[in-house]
């Protein structure tokens, strides 16, 4: 007989414990969601599956270091209970729900100096699929955190359903220009220097403008230097995450990037 986890006991149902939690909690959409956040020291009050034995299964195919965990965590709930609870039921049938971590730990972790790792900023983002792959790829790079300006709100579940759960892996806030944390400002920029004659410094902040609009004028007088990608000319203009990645990649050239063992 499969183990359908823990007994919720009466009136205290998985369903129940969502909406409990919801308020302050980030809905992690999908089974590699929570697998990250996770890995990264999320707090996960409730995780609900319409399919337990195929969630533990996958993980122990994709991620037998949290198999344990889930294990103790997920409940199985109806195929109905599960649909209801999310707005668009994912593949592999699990949604759980995080704490966000506390904005003044982030904030002090932004402020700190010297980093190790610069910091993204995505000036006044509009896409909120592209912040998420921007903040897989900042946590997949190791960088500080990741900020927004403007008023894409950077945990809006869409983001988090687009950064796989790696949130949780990175710093993610939204401040304005004028409350960015110290360090010399490099922003991208067609009119820039070609990147490829700069180095980047760990202690950097690497900031992007939107793929419609370019820089706000705000950011770009605060930058410091204004850098520019490797582009043939005609070509308007790259994907942000992909001009995220390739500053990064360049940052990482000089030694920056996390060591794969």
């Amino acid at each position: 007989m499969t183990d359908p986890g823990p007994d919720p006991g009466p009136d205290c149902g998985p369903p129940a414990a969502w909406h409990r939690n919801a308020g302050r909690c980030v809905l992690l959409d999908g089974f590699h969601a929570l697998k990250h956040a996770l890995r990264f020291g999320a707090e996960v009050p409730v995780a609900v599956t319409s399919d337990r034995a195929g969630a533990l299964a996958l993980a122990g195919e994709l991620a037998p270091d949290v198999r344990e965990v889930l294990a103790g965590l997920l409940t199985e709930v109806s195929r109905e209970a599960y649909a209801s609870l999310v707005a668009r039921p994912h593949p592999t049938a699990v949604a759980a729900l995080a704490v966000r971590p506390s904005r003044a730990a982030g904030l002090e972790a932004l402020a700190h100096t010297p980093r190790r790792a610069p910091v993204v900023v995505l000036d006044q983002p509009r896409n909120l699929g592209n912040a998420g792959a921007v903040i897989r790829l900042a946590a997949g790079f190791g960088a500080t955190g990741v900020v927004t300006t403007g008023t894409l709100d950077p945990w809006h579940p869409t983001v988090v359903r687009g950064g796989a759960g790696l949130h949780f892996a990175t710093v993610v806030e939204r401040l304005e220009v004028a409350g960015l944390p110290p360090g010399p400002l490099f922003a991208l920029d067609p009119e820039g220097e070609d990147i490829r004659g700069l180095e980047l410094p760990d202690d950097a902040l690497l900031a992007f403008g939107s793929e419609r609009s370019g820089l706000t004028p705000e950011l770009r007088a605060r930058a410091d230097r204004l850098v520019a990608l490797p582009m043939r000319p005609q070509v308007s203009s790259y994907n942000l995450a992909t001009s995220v990645a390739m500053t990064l990649y360049h940052w990482s050239a000089g030694g920056g990037a996390p060591r794969v063992p």
